[in-house]
């Protein structure tokens, strides 16, 4: 029954991108890349543009089963199927879009956005549902496959390769430019946005349509508190927050979780632990985040580096909590494990005088330098916690306890024991 369901969500997924994909070239301003080709093609000959899309995706099928040879499965054969649907839906929403037809140049421009993202929009359905990929898609896969080369990396060198073979053959057939315009590279840049996006705000769509996926051992583990209690600490930068973590874990007779988590991750990405540490809780900016990682979201088996390394971690922490009786420094613990009835949640702060002189101290900066550091590390560390959990860094509500470590480690560690002792008594925790 989930199959069958996932299979009409990508049948589903599929015609809004078909209608997406009309509609940008109905735009007049170039069509997205993976169609660039045949569209070409259908200007200069007497075949639509979805019987040529179904031969292009026939083509790069057949070079699929050269690439991978012996790797070629039978459930590559699909994509047949696949491409003949595609082109037909493709051809069907030309005819239903044949009244469209924009004049202006920002009417073609709206209609390029909004032709954008609907055909995101479908790249998000046929990823979720998780039973077939594109051949252009499933093109890239063959080839990061055999010579081991980056998903992403090798998306943009595709799309652009279509492009400009689309180029070149219009300006051979036509001996002029028509089919690859500004519209081309608007819709490769922003139609992997836009399915990120939608896989972003979306979260609860994947569940909602083919129910929740068994959890792992570990998760388990952490959701029934089979291990003990977990002491999870949010930190601002400079707020003196590991530190306390490792002394009252010490004091505790806890295990203490920080670096070890990094070298975890690393054992199971096959990243070095530096490639991990330069990654994880670090991000400048969600939006050229997505907008540089876009070429992910058209494979459900690959991810991001980043996005790697924080599943990574965040198995790690499962695995971690579920053992019990231990102290885990940031990399968003508190969020992963908020539904974990054994898990005291702990924010530490301090003051920016404070922490700028603690800084200073530490790393040897002068004053300028440190405020500068601590106001990089808590943007970089708000704007990870807020893409990968969709909550604001720092909010109290999200904590049982939230406190200034100006008042002294001592006191900060005593705080922290006795709203352990009070869950541990079952005892509501007031701040």
């Amino acid at each position: 029954m989930e199959k069958a369901k996932r299979y009409l969500v990508f049948l589903f997924g599929l015609f809004i991108s078909s209608f997406g994909v009309s509609l940008i070239t109905k735009a007049n301003l170039g069509t997205s890349p993976i169609s660039a080709i045949p569209y070409v093609l259908s200007l200069n000959f007497p075949f639509t543009l979805g019987q040529f899309t179904i031969a292009f995706s026939l083509f790069l099928i057949l070079l699929q089963l050269f690439i991978l040879r012996r790797n070629f499965k039978a459930e590559h054969l699909l994509q047949i199927p696949i491409s003949v649907a595609f082109g037909y839906f493709i051809d069907l929403t030309m005819v239903m879009l044949g009244v469209v037809a924009p004049g202006s140049y920002p009417v073609k421009l709206v209609a390029l956005l909004i032709g954008c993202v609907i055909l995101g929009f479908g790249v998000y359905l046929e990823v979720i549902a998780d039973v077939a990929m594109l051949p252009g898609e499933s093109f890239v896969r063959a080839v990061t496959q055999t010579w081991k080369t980056d998903f992403g990396t090798t998306k943009v060198c595709f799309d652009v390769s279509m492009t400009v073979i689309a180029a070149i053959t219009s300006l051979v057939l036509a001996h002029t430019l028509y089919g690859v315009r500004e519209g081309t590279v608007i819709a490769a840049l922003l139609v992997g946005f836009i399915a990120r996006l939608f896989g972003r705000l979306l979260p609860f769509v994947p569940d909602l349509l083919f129910g929740k996926k068994a959890e792992s051992e570990a998760a388990e583990a952490v959701e029934n508190g089979k291990g003990g209690w977990v002491i999870a600490i949010g930190r601002q930068y400079g707020s003196g927050g590991r530190v306390i973590g490792q002394k009252l874990a010490q004091q505790l007779g806890y295990e203490f979780y920080d670096d070890a988590i990094v070298q975890m991750a690393a054992g199971t990405t096959g990243y070095t632990p530096q490639f991990v540490r330069q990654r994880e809780e670090n991000m400048t900016n969600s939006f050229l985040y997505d907008l540089v990682n876009q070429m992910y979201a058209y494979a459900p088996e690959e991810e991001s580096p980043k996005d790697s390394v924080f599943l990574a971690e965040k198995k790690a922490i499962e695995e971690i909590a579920a053992k019990g009786r231990c102290v885990i420094v940031g990399r968003c613990a508190d969020y992963l494990l908020r539904d974990d009835p054994h898990c005291l949640r702990v924010w530490l702060h301090a003051d920016k005088a404070r922490r700028v002189k603690r800084i200073m101290e530490l790393e040897q900066l002068d004053e300028a330098a440190a405020r500068t550091r601590i106001a990089q590390e808590d943007r970089r560390r708000a704007t990870n916690y807020q893409y990968y959990t969709r909550r604001v860094w720092g909010l109290g509500k999200n904590y049982h306890l939230t406190l200034d470590t100006g008042l002294g480690e001592e006191y900060v560690q005593t705080c922290i024991e006795a709203a352990l002792k009070a869950l541990e008594a079952g005892q509501k925790v007031t701040v």
